[in-house]
Parts: structure tokens; sequence; C-alpha cells
């Protein structure tokens, strides 16, 4: 059986504690042409007894590719989960358009590390389609609107091929594009990714990661990206934000961020390292 609460694509939000100044413009040079930036101020989570964030400030322009990097137990997943309105925080999130105006209730695509299934379920990728665009059951029959919607998705990913074959079937990176095809159905204004790559090969990385990068230049996304793979997040990421002690300690361009000492504890390398190691993996 698959678990649909890890797929989540274009939903809306509706919790309103974390919409601020809803009757106002955000001043945001940068965002005059785009869809969508997001403002995090003054941001913690507390699960139980357990700070997990504090004080995060954030500012993610709309079209930018945003990474979010750190060790092991950060708290970047968190955020990601807080952003979609799963988990209680404290703080304000702000979202609003190219035309500086709050959106209320902004679509947001999420592509998640994996989706739980049966490897030896029937289950298509069309039947994921039109669970998620339809509310009619899957066995009953599919509309030809509902299948023109899921192979438009997957054409922004070149997966149209994939359709009619069983989710069991799939490799990893055709399965993550499957899900990018559905988190981009309809289009979003933000795209949140949880290392969306995790245990794919190095190919199926490489192209994933090429696929969200036209998608963000043709669409103007404003693109969320949680990553441990720093020489790809260095070629791809606008802006890369490092969490670390439970809040966002440094955040800037690629080589502003690996040559922060605090990065380079943390992760054992710095800017040089991480160029060579980028353009060794260009060479493959």
């Amino acid at each position: 059986m698959i678990n649909n609460n890890k797929l989540i694509s274009g939903n809306k939000m509706t919790n309103s504690n974390k919409i601020i100044n809803s009757n106002k413009n955000i001043n945001c040079k940068k965002c005059s042409c785009g869809l969508c930036c997001t403002k995090i101020k003054d941001f913690g989570v507390t699960i139980g007894k357990t700070e997990i964030l504090k004080d995060v400030n954030l500012h993610i322009h709309c079209g930018d590719l945003t990474a979010i990097i750190g060790a092991n137990g950060a708290g970047k997943s968190t955020l990601i989960k807080a952003l979609l309105g799963g988990i209680p925080h404290s703080g304000h999130i702000t979202f609003a358009g190219g035309n500086k105006k709050v959106i209320n209730n902004p679509k947001m695509g999420y592509v998640p590390q994996k989706l739980d299934f049966d490897n030896s379920s029937p289950v298509s990728v069309m039947d994921i389609f039109a669970a998620t665009l339809s509310s009619r059951p899957i066995w009953f029959s599919i509309s030809k609107d509902i299948r023109r919607k899921a192979l438009k998705s997957l054409s922004l990913v070149d997966g149209e091929y994939l359709i009619d074959k069983r989710l069991g079937v799939l490799s990893g990176g055709e399965l993550q594009r499957v899900l990018l095809a559905l988190a981009l159905e309809p289009i979003p204004d933000i795209l949140l990714l949880d290392e969306p790559v995790s245990g794919i090969d190095q190919n199926g990385l490489k192209l994933f990661y090429k696929t969200v990068s036209n998608l963000r230049k043709e669409y103007d996304l404003s693109i969320i990206l949680v990553s441990h793979d720093l020489h790809l997040v260095s070629k791809y990421a606008d802006r890369i934000a490092f969490i670390n002690n439970k809040t966002i300690e440094c955040c800037g361009t690629a080589e502003e961020v690996f040559s922060n000492e605090k990065v380079i504890d943390v992760f054992g390398v710095d800017w040089n390292k991480v160029l060579v190691d980028r353009n060794d993996g260009e060479d493959d």
C-alpha cells in the first residue's frame, strides 16, 4: 500500500498563524517578477520538551533555488515540514507573490525523500496521478482529462514514457521524477524538496538536479532544497543556508557559505575542496 501522507502535491497552506501582515505588501526588490517569495522570521520549533529550531530568520527569493544544509539532525527536514503546515511553530512565515501582495494560501509542491509502497503492488504511475487529481477511487475508469494532465506533468520531467509503468519496476531516479511531476500539478508557488535524490545513482542524481534547475528558470519557481550533496548544491543553488546549533548560522552564495569556518568544521571541506569535487563530478 502507498503511504499517501508522504505525498503532497500542490497543497494549499491554510494554517492562518503562518501568515502575517495580510493587508500589507512585502518590499523585496528582487521579487518583482517571480511567483512567490518566502520570509521566515523569529521562527522556532519545539516538540515536547525538545527545542529543535530557534530564532530562524531567512528570506527565500522568488525564482531562486535555496539549499538548506547542515549535519544530520540539525532540523532541516523539520523546517520543511513546518513550512508545509505539519508541525506547530513559533514566529512567522510570510508568503508573497510577484506583485508583492501577501498570499494567504500559496500552492505548495513537495517531493519527499522516498515514497513508501509495496513493490509487488499493481499500482501504476497513472493510478497515482488519478488518486492525486481525482476524488474518485483509482479502480474507477480514468478520464481522458486526468490522463492528459498526468502526461502534461510527466512531460515537464521528460517522463511521459513512465505513465503506464508499475511503481514497483521504476528505478530510484524514475520514481523521484514521478514524485516531482506530481508536485508540479498544478504548478506551485513554492516547491519544497526534502533530500529528493537520497539513494539515487550519480546519473539519476544529475538528471534530477538539471530538471529542477530548468523548471526553476522556465517557471520562475521558488525552490527550497534540503540536500547533503555539497558539490551539486554548490553548482545549482543560488543561495545556501547553513543550519547549526538550532538556527541558521550563515546564508549566502556557495563560495561565501563554504568559506565559513563553522561550515568547514561541520563538513570538513572548504570552498576549494567543494570546487574540486564539483569539477571531478562534471568529468564523470
